[in-house]
């Protein structure tokens, strides 16, 4: 049995067999839709949310998990597990402060724990987070599941383009009369998440074959690696896009299981309905 246990929170894109697997404790954040409290993947799955966001009269709310909820999951598995230490291992500090109220909380607890700040979210996050979960059963120690974690974080990246910029001028990262200008001229954008953790806008143009452009060039930069480990495609609300895109990567890289899923409500929020992200880890 491993001694070392994985905690992560919802941001990241884990399939349910990933988690039993490798028993890893996934703490929620929460949403605020028009008023109510909800916990991410447990009182609302991400479909849902997407539903909820197209009809909310408001722009969505994350936030972090409270520090009384790390420090909660922590003692439960303190108590199941005391000879156990904990791996927290969490969202970008780029974009939340869910690492931050992680750290907090381990400072309050009883079970020995290190926190660690993937930079990235959604399967970006889980890169590290599954490379850490499988040495932790293989029973390697703290030390040395570190300094994988800090590699594979090295080696991932997240690409995403979006199609309108409505969610990005209500949550205030962008002015409104860009915003409306932008809609008219039915500007598109590429970004990627840059080594800080945080979101990079790479390119802008009008139309969607402005999209398909940045698509193109990410996926030369792929092919562009020694080696391409694993690839994760994400959308908010574009399921055919986002199969049609995992084919076209699948036709290039037939050895790799492409998982694609409902992009996580903290990146959705700021992006909008019609995003996709192309994650991947390579060198």
């Amino acid at each position: 049995m491993s001694n070392i246990k994985i905690v992560t929170d919802s941001a990241i894109a884990l399939t349910p067999e990933e988690i039993a697997q490798y028993d890893i404790t996934v703490v929620p954040l929460t949403v605020q839709i028009d008023g109510v409290v909800y916990e991410d993947g447990v009182t609302l799955q991400r479909d849902e949310f997407l539903e909820k966001m197209s009809k909310s009269a408001t722009l969505p709310q994350t936030s972090q998990p409270s520090i009384g909820k790390f420090q909660a999951a922590y003692d439960s598995i303190h108590q199941q597990y005391p000879e156990s230490e904990i791996l927290s291992m969490h969202l970008s500090s780029g974009l939340s402060g869910t690492v931050h109220a992680a750290e907090q909380a381990a400072a309050l607890s009883a079970a020995k724990i290190t926190t660690f700040d993937t930079l990235n979210a959604d399967r970006a996050e889980a890169f590290p987070v599954l490379a850490a979960a499988k040495m932790a059963q293989a029973g390697a120690s703290m030390a040395e599941i570190l300094a994988e974690a800090e590699k594979v974080r090295s080696e991932s990246h997240t690409f995403l383009s979006f199609t309108s910029l409505d969610n990005m001028v209500a949550g205030g990262r962008l002015s409104k009369t860009s915003g409306i200008i932008g809609n008219l001229l039915n500007i598109k954008v590429g970004a990627t998440v840059d080594n800080t953790g945080s979101v990079e806008v790479l390119a802008k143009g009008r139309g969607m074959k402005a999209i398909a452009k940045f698509n193109d060039s990410v996926i030369e930069k792929m092919q562009s690696y020694n080696e391409m480990i694993a690839i994760g495609i994400s959308h908010a609300g574009v399921p055919e896009v986002a199969e049609k895109m995992a084919a076209r990567l699948n036709a290039i890289w037939p050895d790799i299981k492409i998982e694609v899923t409902n992009t996580t409500p903290i990146v959705s929020t700021h992006t909008g309905i019609g995003a996709l992200a192309i994650l991947y880890q390579a060198h």
